[in-house]
């Protein structure tokens, strides 16, 4: 089950694509903070605003970005909805078409896989690219789709009747809880809370690498950090780092508006929304699976 979101180091958006950085967003009624320490930005008003720097090249003064060809909130959710909606199609297509019946779950999964594999090799082009490419990102979301459309089907079917449905819900939960404590102030994205979520994405990855490679090439469970209690505690982490992830990307999402980010953008808003709700989808369907696998 892959949750390895290979756009997580470059969250946020600056001229060449690469991370604005944390704390550098204009504050209504005063300076943008985060100059603490950076030599350049004092006395340079463009410091602050990566897209600010054509205005300088220019010899033009600073202004606020303008609106037309700009990415607004209404560009992100419309992406993220087409992009979100063609996973969902393609996994309804998969659940319907590729039956995991004793008869076919061999070759029903074995498609999965294969889209699974095609899928993460679109994520990662798409990652390194400077702009987002959309016909990259949809195809993406469909093939996911289809792995995600088996892989549910298998669990729904064979271990946990209305598993997808709950790891659906489980995920709109994290989703809706995470917006409101964003919107609230509750969660503070910084670059302190930045480094910490890196930190602990990077150990978590590299354990359940270690698991895997233990699995393929010594059996079973590999050491056990995804299946049995050690499985339920990890998937629980799992989500948890979902929704700090989840919390970069409404930092993202803010911070591209504020900087006047080119209206194509959205496109790259729009996969790293998807790449982060498939992360906790599929960490609610594994925690499903182990505990109905227990009974």
């Amino acid at each position: 089950m892959r949750s390895r979101n290979p756009v997580f180091s470059r969250r946020g958006f600056s001229r060449d694509n690469g991370y604005a950085g944390f704390n550098t967003a204009p504050q209504a009624g005063g300076p943008a903070v985060g100059t603490q320490g950076n030599p350049y930005a004092a006395g340079n008003p463009y410091a602050q605003n990566p897209y600010a720097q054509q205005d300088l090249q220019q010899g033009a003064p600073p202004q606020a970005p303008a609106t037309t060809g700009r990415m607004t909130m209404d560009d992100v959710v419309q992406r993220t909805g087409t992009t979100l909606g063609t996973l969902i199609v393609t996994a309804a297509l998969a659940w319907v078409l590729l039956p995991v019946d004793d008869a076919n779950i061999g070759r029903s999964y074995g498609i999965g896989i294969g889209a699974a594999l095609i899928a993460m090799v679109l994520g990662f082009v798409q990652s390194f690219k400077r702009k987002p490419v959309p016909a990259l990102i949809l195809s993406y979301a469909a093939l996911e789709g289809v792995f995600l459309g088996v892989v549910s089907s298998v669990v729904d079917n064979r271990i946990a009747s209305g598993a997808a449905m709950q790891a659906v819900i489980g995920t709109m939960a994290v989703f809706a809880g995470v917006l409101i404590a964003y919107r609230a102030g509750w969660i503070r994205v910084n670059r302190r809370f930045y480094g910490f979520v890196m930190a602990a994405a990077l150990g978590f990855v590299l354990l359940m690498a270690v698991n895997l490679l233990f699995a393929v090439f010594g059996g079973g469970d590999g050491l056990g950090f995804r299946s049995g209690p050690l499985g339920i505690f990890f998937g629980v982490i799992g989500i948890i780092l979902g929704a700090c992830f989840l919390a970069l990307d409404f930092k993202q999402v803010e911070d591209g508006i504020a900087y006047g980010a080119p209206k194509e953008e959205a496109w790259l808003a729009a996969f790293g929304l998807t790449l982060t709700l498939v992360w906790i989808y599929m960490e609610f369907l594994r925690i499903i699976a182990i505990l109905n696998s227990n009974d």
